[in-house]
């Protein structure tokens, strides 16, 4: 095989693109960790609208609310996670822009520019609507602890 030299200036759009690759990687994990906890979300709803046939009005009362509890769960990580895969594919078209703007030789400059800030605004929103779903658990839990030390 050639030895065969990589231009200058293609090596330094691959140092560039980088950056928004390591940005991948974190939007991926991020995004897995949303499906476990959208997976775990579904798990619960899935076995509370099992139990409903089987309960008193009480019971059956408690479970509704919870079930609009994980409702509001479901429909916060959804959009984190339809906002996060935007932000990904935002981040995948920089990455294209830069290397198609240095083989057709065309400015991206200005592109890249609109189009990273437009990525980094909707993982922002993702990351707040991930927020609001965690404050929804967290106040879950709060009522359980507040359940339990009345029964003790």
């Amino acid at each position: 095989m050639p030895d065969v030299a990589i231009p200058e200036d293609i090596a330094h759009v691959i140092q560039i693109a980088i950056a928004p690759v390591f940005l991948l990687a974190g939007i991926g994990a991020f995004l897995n960790v949303m499906a476990n906890r959208l997976a775990r979300v579904v798990d619960r709803w899935r076995a509370l609208e099992a139990d409903l046939a089987t309960c008193d009005a009480d019971a059956r009362k408690i479970r509704v609310e919870e079930l609009s509890g994980l409702d509001r769960r479901m429909a916060n990580i959804n959009r984190a996670i339809a906002l996060s895969t935007l932000a990904a594919l935002l981040v995948c078209v920089v990455i294209i822009l830069l290397f198609t703007g240095q083989l057709l030789h065309m400015p991206v400059t200005q592109a890249v520019s609109i189009l990273f800030i437009a990525a980094m605004s909707v993982l922002v929103a993702g990351l707040i609507y991930f927020l609001l779903e965690i404050r929804i658990a967290s106040r879950t839990l709060r009522v359980a602890r507040v359940l339990l030390k009345r029964d003790a």
